[in-house]
């Protein structure tokens, strides 16, 4: 079962839905990053479960950090940061140890790798509780990234049938840390919280819309082909759980466009560097970034576990039958998404740009470390 990601920043993560801890193991992290446990928990924080307008399951999310790191600096060796499951009820998933949920991947896990072998508690490997560990390492990633500076943020900019439209300012989007539903203004906020409780009330749930832009990356990441930045970040987004499309720049909009209409003039910027006029490619050509924003959009599904009765087969009997899913489920899984979407981005900008040497590989400077400890702590305060 492959988990890991990442060439020369790589994360691996491990652990279930309702086994006892789970985690990450993040090699290639050079030494004196300052990392600490606070760090993590900031962004832990915008991917939280217990409030009242997503999954009610209450965790700690408390990380903790076993190796990687000595008098609060990473030190070469690989980072691991561990966290213990404290409010699993595995006894509501009873009745999905012999009926798998449609929309779920208890049918894929089942032909894959046996009925015996699956971990039906609360959907096990396959379960949104594994993007903890993302986050965690996205957390590692966004600060190893402050060395730019660059910075990552994403918002919620549609729920089912409220979608919101226009061009939304690269250095807006941090404020979306500032609402509930992770929306850009307090009356999206209200629409958006009034659909989720809507959802809640009759049992359902909606899909979601989600942006995220990575605000002065460096310019030359990606290789020419395979391993182009736009294929490893759309590979990076569509491993999220839930998420069903991707696309960058005009994205699929550019399939009714003309050549003509789809354009962009390369001009000179006000420091006589080369750039984009409109930006149209999302901030990458030939799949390497040009040093402008980059832009990307995915989808994520209705939370395929709701209260209305659907059918399927009765495993024990293979006859068919109704499953109704009760237990602590998102009515919108792309609000905490957006955060596992800023993680899995900042972990491929952080991978490419350690393989295009402009992250050290080794060791930071002391100067490096500094400079990359206030910015983080200026971007804390910009996002509290």
């Amino acid at each position: 079962m492959a988990s890991s990601f990442g060439k020369m920043f790589n994360v691996t993560t491990f652990g279930e839905s309702h086994g006892k801890e789970l985690g990450v193991v993040v090699e290639g992290v050079p030494a004196g990053l300052g990392v600490s446990e606070t760090d993590i928990s900031f962004e832990l924080k915008f991917r939280k479960t217990g409030n009242y307008l997503v999954s009610g399951r209450r965790e700690d999310d408390l990380p903790k950090i076993v190796s990687g790191t000595f008098n609060g600096k990473t030190t070469g060796a690989p980072l691991t940061i561990i966290f213990e499951n404290v409010d699993a009820i595995s006894s509501l998933y009873g009745e999905v140890s012999h009926k798998p949920r449609p929309g779920h991947a208890d049918l894929a896990y089942i032909k894959r790798y046996g009925l015996e072998n699956w971990d039906y508690r609360g959907g096990g490997r396959a379960s949104a509780r594994e993007t903890i560990s993302r986050v965690a390492a996205g957390a590692v990633a966004k600060k190893l990234l402050m060395l730019f500076p660059t910075y990552v943020a994403g918002y919620l900019k549609g729920i089912g049938p409220k979608q919101t439209s226009g061009d939304v300012e690269a250095g807006d989007i941090q404020e979306s840390k500032k609402y509930q539903t992770r929306s850009l203004d307090s009356s999206t906020d209200r629409e958006f919280t009034e659909l989720i409780l809507d959802a809640m009330k009759k049992g359902d749930s909606y899909g979601g819309l989600v942006e995220a832009v990575a605000i002065n990356p460096p310019e030359g990441l990606g290789e020419p082909v395979f391993d182009k930045l736009k294929a490893d970040l759309a590979k990076a987004i569509l491993s999220i759980p839930a998420v069903t499309g991707f696309e960058y720049g005009l994205g699929f909009d550019a399939s009714r466009m003309k050549g003509s209409d789809a354009s962009d003039e390369i001009c000179l910027k006000a420091d006589r560097s080369l750039g984009l006029k409109k930006n149209l490619s999302g901030g990458m050509l030939g799949g390497i970034s040009t040093g402008e924003t980059l832009r990307i959009r995915c989808s994520f599904k209705p939370t395929s576990s709701i209260r209305i009765p659907s059918r399927t087969i009765d495993l024990s009997n293979m006859q068919p039958t109704e499953i109704s899913v009760t237990g602590r489920h998102d009515p919108v899984v792309a609000v905490r998404g957006v955060s596992v979407v800023e993680a899995m981005i900042a972990i491929v900008l952080a991978d490419h740009s350690m393989r295009s040497g402009k992250i050290p590989v080794v060791k930071l400077e002391k100067e490096q470390s500094e400079l990359i400890e206030r910015r983080w702590k200026e971007y804390i305060a910009r996002c509290s």
